[in-house]
């Protein structure tokens, strides 16, 4: 790559994530890209990244500066009302794409490949994400699983194909691991760290770690060279990912430990809907501002 072609700096600092471009003021790049996230890792600093499954919700995030933006297989059961994330499918997950990238300007929008998408073969893997890439639109695909995918990663890295590597526990596996739980602790520690750096040098841009120990997490992250993404692992990572509707209070009942809920937007939505019907009922709504 000449200097000609080099990325803009990164505008954007922790105190004030929407500097640069999403601030208008024309100072950071027009679209962040994988080596703007090097740079973060590289000088110490950290980024955001959330779900999206919309053009509205991928517009919103991507104007309030949010970095990443992620295509998760989790709109399986955030989205599609599934108990799991098994059962979406590629098709699925490529009309998902196709729609955050439509509201996405600048923000890198990297989609998961869905369980049954990859796990046959690296050809099979990267035969789906060049799907995810040509019909989906997005820059970037994420997948699930431990060292055993090495040759995957290997061959979407030979394709051209820029991919996250998925450790810790993992979403698409709860069976095989016995549901829910924290992966890492105690001996189990090494096979955590074991993973991430054989996906690393196998061409992973990105490691992201899920209900990982805070201080294996930042053992990977030393070990590595490349950045990190967190989600209930600690605050080492170079970045940190929320599923957005944990993110801004729209689920109900009790959320994971790891989850911040930064609004109430479940409540706000209801009252909206209940003054909605109660205008509607007693015919106040349409008015006459409201009718031609």
């Amino acid at each position: 790559m000449s200097n000609a072609e080099q990325p803009a700096p990164y505008a954007g600092t922790p105190a004030d994530p929407t500097a640069g471009a999403a601030a208008g003021t024309g100072a950071g790049p027009r679209r962040i890209r994988i080596p703007h996230l090097q740079q973060f890792k590289d000088s110490g600093q950290h980024f955001a990244m959330l779900t999206a499954y919309d053009q509205y919700t991928a517009a919103i995030f991507d104007e309030a500066g949010i970095e990443v933006l992620l295509v998760g297989d989790s709109a399986a059961n955030n989205v599609m009302g599934h108990a799991t994330t098994l059962p979406i499918t590629l098709d699925e997950m490529i009309v998902f794409a196709r729609s955050v990238t439509a509201g996405a300007q600048r923000a890198l929008v990297v989609a998961d490949l869905p369980f049954g998408s990859y796990e046959v073969s690296p050809a099979q893997a990267v035969e789906s994400s060049i799907r995810l890439l040509k019909e989906g639109l997005v820059h970037a695909v994420k997948m699930e699983g431990g060292a055993h995918y090495v040759p995957h990663v290997s061959a979407l890295a030979a394709a051209g194909i820029p991919v996250m590597a998925h450790v810790g526990f993992t979403p698409q596996s709860e069976h095989a691991l016995g549901g829910y739980r924290v992966q890492g602790r105690g001996d189990a520690a090494q096979a955590v760290l074991d993973d991430a750096v054989a996906l690393a040098d196998a061409g992973a841009f990105c490691v992201l770690m899920e209900m990982v120990p805070a201080h294996v997490a930042a053992q990977v992250d030393a070990a590595v060279a490349v950045p990190t993404i967190g989600i209930g692992a600690g605050n080492a990572t170079t970045g940190q990912v929320l599923v957005w509707q944990d993110m801004a209070g729209m689920r109900g009942g009790k959320a994971p430990r790891f989850v911040k809920a930064f609004a109430d937007v479940r409540s706000v939505l209801s009252q909206a809907a209940k003054e909605y019907a109660a205008e509607v009922r007693s015919g106040s709504f349409p008015g006459p501002e409201h009718s031609f």
